[in-house]
């Protein structure tokens, strides 16, 4: 189906929308150009309905056009991928106050198979980490980076949020979400990356706007999410949420238990650390097949 153009009623809105997304969630351009496309492809329908505003959607409207999605043969992941946009840019504009209501608050969303997270292969994040040059300051710098990254297994949000005063110890706070503060241990490689980079990187890194952040910048400036997705993506091809995947099996794998994990993410309800669980039962049934002579 051909992308419709933005009605002329929603190109305001929809701008300042994705410019908050780029701006402060620091999303890519081609993550940018999909929201545009859902929310033109939304808006477009509505406008055919008789809407002429944001604030004149309703509830059955946005029912309407699921439906209408299903009837033109998207997926049901298509479909909710399409209704989270819609939803999320509704979200904002309540926030600032542009509009009375959500409408997609009360629609349900389509049911999805949850896909199992990808985690690496234990030796494929460490050949990566130790691979890294660090006989420069970016080089000290990125193993750092990614040494916390693995060895906490925090979110993207969390590790650049984190500041020069968040270190020195073997332990890391960190405010995750709902501005929920949690300590995580660091291990011993992490610690002493860490410490080289502060002493022999950092400083030469540093301009005037990195203040107290602890990642910084090739230009001087405070890293951010779009930086690490940049230096986890040449470095380990991937994103950063693959090495907080990695981190929660690779914990399991060796023995932790469940609540001790759900901790260490930062999982308010359980059942969200459990999806873990499948890929480590998955491993160990790849491990048997492998090694057991009559599998």
């Amino acid at each position: 189906m051909r992308v419709p153009d933005l009605p002329q009623w929603a190109h305001g809105p929809v701008d300042a929308y994705l410019s908050v997304m780029r701006d402060q969630r620091g999303l890519s351009d081609n993550t940018l150009a999909a929201y545009r496309r859902d929310l033109a492809q939304f808006f477009a329908y509505c406008a055919r309905s008789g809407v002429g505003s944001i604030g004149d959607v309703e509830r059955k409207l946005a029912r309407r056009y699921l439906a209408f999605l299903d009837t033109l043969g998207y997926s049901r992941r298509s479909i909710a991928r399409k209704g989270s946009s819609v939803r999320s840019f509704y979200a904002d504009a309540l926030k600032r106050g542009k509009v009375t209501a959500n409408p997609l608050d009360g629609v349900s969303r389509p049911k999805t198979p949850r896909p199992l997270p990808h985690a690496l292969p234990a030796r494929t994040v460490a050949e990566a980490i130790d691979g890294i040059d660090t006989s420069d300051p970016i080089g000290i710098r990125d193993k750092a980076l990614l040494e916390t990254l693995y060895a906490t297994g925090v979110r993207i949000s969390e590790l650049v949020s984190l500041t020069t005063e968040d270190t020195g110890t073997d332990y890391l706070t960190v405010v995750g979400k709902g501005d929920k503060t949690r300590r995580v241990p660091v291990g011993r490689p992490a610690q002493r990356a860490i410490e080289l980079y502060l002493h022999e990187s950092r400083p030469q890194l540093a301009g005037e706007g990195a203040g107290i952040s602890l990642w910084v910048g090739a230009r001087g400036g405070a890293m951010t999410p779009r930086d690490i997705r940049r230096v986890v993506r040449k470095k380990v091809a991937t994103f950063p949420h693959a090495l907080r995947h990695s981190f929660a099996t690779h914990m399991l794998e060796g023995g932790a238990d469940l609540r001790t994990v759900q901790d260490l993410l930062g999982h308010t309800d359980l059942a969200t650390t459990q999806i873990y669980t499948a890929v480590t039962r998955k491993h160990l049934r790849g491990t048997y097949d492998r090694s057991h002579p009559r599998a």
